[in-house]
């Protein structure tokens, strides 16, 4: 399993829109692509926010990033053009305990 995590850091004034915006639009546009079998969306603090998104295999991941990644983020950016600082990052599962 796969975990691809993106920790979005966001201008006070703008969270509202950002929690909207991911929550009713990048989000279940990315859901739909079937690249992840689950998604969470987090937030840590006021402005702070983690998107986790778990695939199946590193092969589920490259999918999404060579035939989505880059038109969600260009849309992203249209929508949050600054006041954003977006960092990502894969992490690979070594062991589930349940």
């Amino acid at each position: 399993m796969v975990l691809y995590e993106v920790s979005v850091h966001v201008r006070a004034d703008m969270s509202v829109a950002f929690e909207e915006y991911m929550q009713n639009k990048h989000i279940p546009e990315i859901w739909a692509t079937t690249c992840f079998r689950q998604i969470h969306f987090d937030k840590d603090e006021a402005t702070h926010y983690r998107t986790s998104y778990q695939a199946a295999s590193l092969a589920d991941y490259e999918r999404y990033i060579d035939q989505h990644a880059a038109s969600m983020r260009a849309d992203f950016m249209q929508h949050f053009p600054e006041g954003c600082t977006v960092t990502r990052q894969l992490w690979h599962t070594q062991k589930i305990w349940k």
